[in-house]
């Protein structure tokens, strides 16, 4: 494959491994690691080992993409001092990206066994990564805190600095303007 069709194939995945980045960094290093330098180290490393990726679809691309992501993310923690090198915290985060996947995939999916189908429901989840990054963010911060990581809306409150009505009234604005914006990319 040629480095602009590789390029361009990459740059679609952009905004889901933002926002898995994002689900899975731990909200008081959010100040000293940008989850979009740790997705663009991860479309470097991606580039450079291009050779070494043996699949196929999305899925199988989306998979390869998580565990460069999970490995670069625990890279930053590591630098920050936060924790020493711990393979057992690379595979916890690897885990936790495939379960965020997961969470993501399980809003959009309804009984799909057909390839055709799973790869609509590819198409539909890097949509909908897409259409969530292009929310005013305490929208996207909201939307994620309670629905992909299952947190209550007082939990999502006391995490945002808002009022539980505060929040309510995210998540309906965010959830309106959500679904616009995926009916706007069909």
């Amino acid at each position: 494959m040629d480095p602009q069709a590789q390029a361009e194939r990459l740059e679609r995945f952009r905004d889901y491994l933002r926002l898995l980045a994002r689900l899975q960094l731990d909200p008081r290093l959010r100040g000293k690691i940008d989850p979009s330098d740790v997705v663009q180290q991860t479309f470097l490393q991606a580039h450079r080992a291009w050779r070494q990726f043996r699949g196929r679809g999305d899925a199988e691309l989306a998979a390869w993409l998580r565990q460069i992501l999970a490995h670069n993310l625990a890279h930053a923690v590591r630098d920050f001092g936060r924790a020493r090198r711990d393979v057992g915290l690379e595979r916890s985060l690897e885990v936790a990206l495939e379960s965020s996947s997961l969470r993501l995939e399980a809003w959009l999916v309804t009984d799909q066994p057909s390839p055709s189908e799973q790869a609509d429901r590819n198409e539909q989840l890097l949509r909908l990564a897409e259409a969530l990054a292009d929310l005013p963010d305490a929208q996207q911060q909201a939307l994620v805190l309670h629905y992909w990581q299952g947190q209550p809306v007082a939990e999502v409150a006391r995490r945002l600095g808002r009022s539980p009505a505060a929040v309510a009234g995210l998540l309906k604005r965010g959830l309106r303007r959500l679904r616009g914006r995926l009916k706007d990319r069909e």
